[in-house]
């Protein structure tokens, strides 16, 4: 990896994770502020905003397709959890467990799930761009004029 490739993968892992807490703090706001489906709805929009941002963390460098393939299937993983009835009976045990887990299926937050992972890596795609780039390469995926692979 080149030192530029280095400094874009850097400045993006620093720009995720200040997305990831700002994520956190208005998903708590939501959850405390907002009741019934909207509020509902909100919250499990960021809980996927908050996976995607994770994964990209995780993996800065991956095509955002992937990154948005993975947090989907995680936050329907976690949905499908709720079908054990385990997450309601950690939570009973740890309240601030059902921030994570939930307590119950519900088929909608399939739907918000996979929409919003779909918009989050539109997002980030628009932005990459914007900004300069992805960390891999330029927009056609090859290294910049004069650099190699490493």
């Amino acid at each position: 990896m080149t030192h530029s490739a280095a400094a874009n993968t850097s400045r993006r892992r620093v720009a995720l994770a200040v997305l990831a807490v700002a994520t956190v703090g208005i998903g708590l706001v939501v959850h405390r502020g907002m009741s019934g489906a909207v509020g509902d709805i909100a919250g499990d929009a960021l809980y996927a905003v908050l996976i995607y941002l994770l994964v990209a963390l995780v993996a800065p460098r991956w095509p955002r397709p992937a990154v948005a393939f993975l947090s989907f299937v995680v936050c329907a993983g976690v949905e499908l959890l709720q079908l054990t009835g385990l997450p309601r009976e950690w939570g009973a045990m740890f309240p601030p467990i059902r921030l994570v887990l939930g307590s119950g299926f519900d088929l909608r937050d399939l739907a918000v799930y996979a929409i919003a992972v779909a918009a989050t890596s539109l997002i980030d795609m628009g932005v990459t761009r914007v900004v300069g780039g992805s960390a891999s390469g330029n927009a056609t995926g090859r290294p910049p004029e004069g650099e190699r692979p490493v």
